[in-house]
């Protein structure tokens, strides 16, 4: 199976509800508010997280509950870049974060809140993250047939649109910042 792609940014935002409502008038539409918590693990190449969240799909809906493996590969350099990546369901996450930390060693763990919103084919995250701040984050999914420019494209035009400076952008994992 090959690994999926994105281009995706990262950046700092002194304002979250501005940017919410930035992004509403640019026509972004919202999804949901999930409840994040990721485990990140070393890894000889890139990173590797396991990612546990809760959402609910509707004001008077159960919480809905799920985990996921995500092993990723992803420049530190700033700006907007490309992240290969694959998306593994989990079934036991608790199982597997105690076989992972026994033969991996854990790197840090990230609780965030995120709020989620999409644009065409970009996923707007609006995080919250403990311990770090506020933040906003573009991830274009590739479709294919589109161009990495396309993708840029888009993502630089969200970036104008919600008004995040090149200056405050992180070019680095929630993660690594936590170790800073």
């Amino acid at each position: 199976m090959s690994a999926a792609r994105n281009i995706e940014l990262k950046a700092r935002c002194p304002d979250l509800a501005a940017a919410r409502a930035a992004a509403e008038r640019h026509g972004a539409r919202f999804v949901r508010v999930e409840h994040q918590r990721d485990t990140f693990f070393h890894a000889r190449t890139g990173r590797l997280k396991l990612r546990e969240r809760t959402w609910r799909e509707g004001q008077d809906a159960e919480d809905r509950s799920g985990a996921e493996l995500i092993p990723y590969e992803r420049s530190d350099a700033g700006g907007a870049r490309e992240s290969r990546y694959h998306v593994v369901p989990v079934i036991e996450p608790a199982a597997l974060i105690a076989a992972l930390a026994a033969a991996l060693g854990v790197r840090g763990v990230v609780a965030k809140r995120r709020e989620l919103w999409m644009w065409h084919n970009v996923r707007i995250h609006l995080d919250e993250v403990e311990g770090l701040g506020a933040f906003v984050e573009f991830e274009a999914v590739m479709f294919p047939g589109e161009t990495d420019a396309e993708a840029h494209a888009r993502v630089a035009a969200l970036q104008a649109a919600l008004g995040l400076a090149d200056a405050s952008v992180v070019p680095v994992a929630y993660a690594d910042l936590l170790e800073l």
